[in-house]
């Protein structure tokens, strides 16, 4: 591949432009080697004949069917589509942060759910006909429901169930939408201890957290120890004893009374308990053996 080959390509030229005040550095001009060769190997090695990616990849990918051509003495296939960008004008990708896999050891399927569910009503209308299989006068109409009722997130729920169901399973995606009603809506103590432990932990990211032996809970932790003496969750025994009595307190999502006793049927996972003050405030028990 030569200099001459290289600085031809389109987005090498609009770079290179006295206009362009930034310029282009080395790594970025010789990128286009880098990717090239890689598809050049995929080539090779695996048979691979066709590089998918965004329309600002095309003088990428071409590079990679000029060494495929030259070198592997084959052809190979470019096809691009153009860039999808958020509302606030950014590319969707790895590379501006607040990106999500679809493997789920890297994006958890409830995160992946709840990505989709948060996305603006610009976004969602935009992303529901890329992402999806739904028919134009399908989406027609949910864009339409949706102007009507913009508070329902029409678009956006459906937008998270077509695509998690894709991506993952129907049945992954009805244990992120029982996941997210136990924030944001009714849920029973039966709903937590469904959870597997990785979505649990998802739900609950940042909630503060004291460990317990399970000793402590053996015979039954009560409820001062819970709340105060042996975790801090509130600030004095005082505290938590006035705010049991207002029946403030719920321990996995179930209202109790001051003589309540957490026990070992109370585990989520046969290591978590889930204190609640009101309707935002969690803290979690860790239970180690």
């Amino acid at each position: 591949i030569t200099v001459n080959y290289m600085m031809a390509k389109e987005s090498v030229k609009k770079r290179l432009s006295p206009d362009e005040k930034e310029g282009m550095s080395f790594t970025e001009f010789t990128y286009q080697l880098v990717q090239g060769y890689d598809f050049l190997y995929l080539f090779q090695n695996f048979n691979c004949t066709l590089q998918m990616g965004g329309s600002d990849q095309w003088g990428n990918i071409t590079t990679g069917t000029e060494l495929i051509r030259r070198i592997g003495g084959g052809k190979g296939y470019a096809l691009t589509c153009p860039l999808i960008t958020k509302a606030d004008g950014t590319k969707f990708g790895k590379t501006e942060g607040g990106n999500i896999w679809l493997d789920a050891h890297r994006t958890s399927p409830y995160k992946f759910y709840q990505y989709w569910l948060n996305t603006s009503d610009e976004d969602a209308e935009k992303y529901i006909k890329i992402f999806t299989f739904l028919s134009k006068n399908e989406i027609e109409d949910l864009i339409i429901e949706q102007s009507q009722a913009p508070h329902l997130r029409i678009l956006q729920k459906r937008l998270a169930q077509e695509i998690s169901i894709l991506v993952h399973s129907k049945e992954v995606y009805e244990n992120a939408v029982i996941a997210s009603s136990i924030l944001f809506g009714k849920s029973t103590s039966s709903d937590l201890k469904s959870l597997d432990e990785s979505t649990f932990l998802d739900v609950f990211d940042g909630v503060p957290k004291a460990e317990i032996s399970k000793s402590e809970i053996d015979n039954g932790l009560d409820m001062i120890g819970a709340l105060a003496a042996k975790t801090g969750f509130l600030g004095s025994n005082g505290e938590a004893r006035r705010e049991l009595k207002q029946n403030a307190i719920s321990v996995n999502k179930e209202k109790i009374k001051e003589d309540y006793l957490i026990k070992e049927t109370d585990l989520i996972n046969n290591k978590y308990v889930l204190l609640q003050r009101g309707k935002k405030n969690y803290f979690i028990l860790v239970v180690k053996s």
